[in-house]
């Protein structure tokens, strides 16, 4: 069996643009960058069949060597159904997107950069290695060392409440 090397590099460049497309933050490109791998998918899935044969549904007497793996044709209708729902979601989202914002591109949310840093630091708080139990002291020590963190970073980053505002930070 000989794979065309068209149909490798072909692949290869589908993924390679595709994957380029996905961590771009315009929404448009996002969608043509799924749809992209999702070929390249079915490309792989293609090129994982092999030569053509016979459908395994025959009458007679056949060499089963002779018959085509159905696998990957399931594999690929699988693949183009996925494909088709995921850019189906995608084109509402960029709909939506379009209507409430009148811009594509995506913008960098300062809350969620927020929580991942914090995270980062909650993982480098040092536990107490006492407990010798998955819910003993280790647990406990985990959690008060993330109340800690959570209280350090409130206090910090919350703005002073105003005469517009109660102390939930609502306005009345």
């Amino acid at each position: 069996m000989s794979v065309s090397i068209v149909m490798l590099v072909g692949m290869a460049v589908l993924y390679a643009c595709g994957v380029y497309l996905l961590l771009e933050k315009s929404m448009t490109r996002v969608l043509v960058g799924f749809l992209l791998i999702g070929n390249a998918t079915n490309l792989l899935l293609l090129i994982m069949a092999g030569e053509a044969g016979l459908a395994p549904i025959v009458d007679g007497d056949v060499d089963p060597a002779d018959f085509t793996d159905p696998l990957p044709q399931i594999l690929s209708l699988t693949a183009i159904v996925i494909t088709f729902a995921v850019s189906a979601f995608l084109m509402a989202l960029i709909y939506r997107s379009w209507r409430l914002e009148q811009e594509d591109d995506l913008e960098v949310d300062e809350e969620d950069v927020a929580i991942g840093t914090r995270q980062a630091r909650v993982t480098e708080v040092v536990l107490d290695e006492s407990g010798d139990t998955e819910f003993g002291t280790r647990a406990t020590t985990a959690i008060a060392g993330a109340a800690v963190l959570d209280a350090e970073d409130d206090d910090a980053t919350r703005p002073a409440p105003d005469d517009a505002t109660d102390a939930e930070g609502r306005r009345g």
